[in-house]
């Protein structure tokens, strides 16, 4: 491959035949053993696109790859996952040719879940959408565990393919999809560190904008907008608050705000009014139910305690 190039895979045979194995013994979902690439990639950068779903569990020496706006080794070996049409790249270090591989990669194309419930739920697992710095740190156990699931789904589309085969291999994507929501969930309690300086960013984030009046000018912040400033999707966002804090993000700023507005009820001589505008409320009616629905105190009953 040469620098900086861009290949976009429109089937699983395209990729089976770029990356030098056999075709596949499905067209519609394969289990490659990155062992098995037989074709060495040359220093450089390059990107990927795939018309397909991904599910990587990969080990790369002297590589390093790109997903959203994070970059992230293959030493330790993760756990990602890729909806079609999102870009990944990668970039092999400069000095040598990357030729030591392990792990493995599960392609499926969307037209093999046609008439099953993963065509419906697929996307609701949120973590088809993280960028890499959201990639699942997997234990030995929990690699173990994923890696049978995966090879179980290539035995079974390997089989004399009968009317329950695609049942069995969906039933399988469904455990492994589900096991990996579990491993997501005890990442954001294990990986502490990398959870609190998230957090700490995003109090930084909201002491910011709270402080220079852009609530009076635009209300509060959007989940998107607070993700798209910490370089993570919104679902991770939600999944770690509700992990650590057990509040999604709405939840989160609902609670900053009713802080602030208690500190303007209690040290300044703002009327309700004027301080449900400055909070971003068109009406005051709406500033004062979130108020009593979090305090169980109207914003002048709050006040009235004070004197």
């Amino acid at each position: 491959m040469n620098s900086n190039r861009l290949f976009h895979f429109h089937t699983i045979t395209e990729y089976h035949r770029m990356a030098g194995l056999p075709k596949p013994a499905h067209p519609l979902i394969s289990l490659v053993h990155m062992g098995n690439l037989n074709k060495p990639l040359a220093e450089g950068a390059f990107s990927l696109i795939y018309d397909f779903y991904s599910i990587s569990m990969k080990r790369v020496k002297n590589a390093k790859f790109k997903y959203g706006q994070q970059t992230c080794d293959f030493d330790e070996g993760v756990l990602f996952f890729m909806s079609p049409g999102q870009v990944f790249g990668m970039e092999i270090e400069k000095g040598g040719v990357m030729h030591r591989r392990e792990g493995w990669m599960i392609l499926i194309h969307p037209d093999f879940l046609w008439n099953t419930p993963l065509v419906k739920t697929i996307r609701q697992y949120e973590f088809f959408n993280y960028s890499v710095y959201e990639a699942l740190h997997l234990s030995d156990k929990e690699e173990t565990m994923l890696t049978t699931i995966a090879q179980n789904i290539e035995q079974e589309y390997h089989a004399n393919i009968d009317r329950f085969s695609q049942s069995v291999i969906i039933a399988q994507l469904e455990l492994l999809l589900t096991y990996s929501e579990r491993f997501y969930q005890r990442q954001f309690i294990t990986r502490k560190i990398t959870s609190h300086e998230i957090l700490s960013k995003l109090e930084d984030l909201l002491t910011a904008y709270f402080s220079s009046g852009a609530l009076a000018r635009k209300g509060l912040p959007s989940v998107t907008y607070i993700a798209e400033n910490l370089n993570i999707s919104p679902g991770y966002l939600s999944g770690l608050l509700k992990s650590l804090t057990g509040q999604n993000t709405q939840q989160h700023l609902h609670n900053k705000l009713i802080e602030l507005a208690k500190e303007k009820l209690s040290t300044t001589n703002l009327s309700v009014s004027e301080i449900a505008y400055e909070l971003g409320f068109e009406h005051l009616q709406s500033f004062s139910k979130l108020f009593k629905t979090k305090t169980s105190f109207s914003p002048l009953e709050f006040r009235n305690s004070f004197n």
